[in-house]
């Protein structure tokens, strides 16, 4: 990705962000703190990740 269209992006995502009411922004949060996180990740880490992507990219 050029750097141009990455500056773009990032400035586009930052005025989103700045863009939504306060009260929407708390709502994501809330609904982002409610999910539960994957077992795996949540007891051993990155590294069931990691490796279920290395097994994907050599099939």
């Amino acid at each position: 990705m050029p750097l141009n269209d990455y500056v773009k992006y990032l400035t586009e995502r930052i005025t989103s962000y700045i863009d939504t009411p306060t009260n929407e922004k708390r709502e994501q949060k809330l609904k982002n703190k409610s999910e539960e996180p994957v077992y795996s990740n949540k007891w051993l880490g990155i590294l069931p990740f990691a490796f279920k992507i290395i097994k994907k990219k050599f099939e």
